[in-house]
């Protein structure tokens, strides 16, 4: 294939790539809401783009469940219900502990030294109300041990399930109390793993996940819709 078909067919799909990366991430942090109609045109104008990824986009955006395209007219923000996220947190709490006890094996001394740091630097910004810090702060102490898990597979898996909790775990930690029982949570699973025991790692980490689930629970997530057959 000549470089320059080569080259034309990457930035199309480079393109495509961007424009789903940013649609995806707006949809998860709420700036567009359940219900919302989004127009080829108009996303087209707002990203400074053709219709053509925005088309492609919205393909795989409904793939995901994000949304749905109604013909001739435009797509439909879905956004993450209720059932989404409680399965969401179930499935993390069981990968969290399988990263968890993975790191006890593979952390490097530049990760458990990050580690401590972001620990540090969490208690500084919770004792101060900087919600935003906290979260942002949360976000680096998980995304930190997936990757020192040592399983690319897995690090990718458990950055995508973080991302769609994003509005979530940010009304969560804005609640003081959470925001330091959640640190001090994170502080027990950097303690096992410094210790190198995978047993309680994992065990640490999958409550951790389980009592953010509870804390999310007792704050607003329709019970009725997440009750499951028995």
């Amino acid at each position: 294939m000549p470089d320059n078909i080569q080259k034309e067919a990457a930035d199309k799909y480079s393109l495509r790539g961007r424009v789903y990366k940013q649609l995806r991430e707006n949809i998860l942090n709420g700036k567009y809401r359940k219900g919302e109609e989004l127009k080829e045109v108009a996303i087209g104008e707002e990203y400074g783009v053709s219709r053509t990824p925005v088309r492609d986009a919205f393909h795989q955006l409904e793939l995901e469940g994000l949304i749905t395209i109604v013909p001739n007219k435009g797509a439909i923000v879905e956004g993450i219900s209720d059932k989404d996220i409680y399965d969401i947190f179930e499935i993390r709490s069981r990968l969290e502990g399988l990263a968890a006890r993975w790191a006890c094996e593979h952390i490097t001394e530049s990760q458990a030294d990050k580690m401590e740091e972001i620990l540090y630097m969490a208690d500084f910004h919770a004792s101060r109300g900087h919600f935003d810090k906290v979260t942002e702060l949360d976000s680096e102490f998980h995304k930190l041990i997936y990757a020192a898990s040592g399983s690319k597979r897995l690090e990718l898996l458990l950055n995508d399930y973080h991302q769609y909790l994003y509005s979530v775990r940010k009304r969560s930690l804005k609640d003081i109390e959470r925001g330091k029982v959640s640190n001090e949570e994170h502080k027990l699973i950097e303690a096992a793993i410094k210790e190198k025991n995978p047993d309680l790692a994992e065990k640490r980490a999958h409550e951790h996940i389980m009592n953010a689930l509870k804390n999310v629970m007792e704050n607003g997530l329709d019970r009725k819709a997440v009750k499951r057959k028995a």
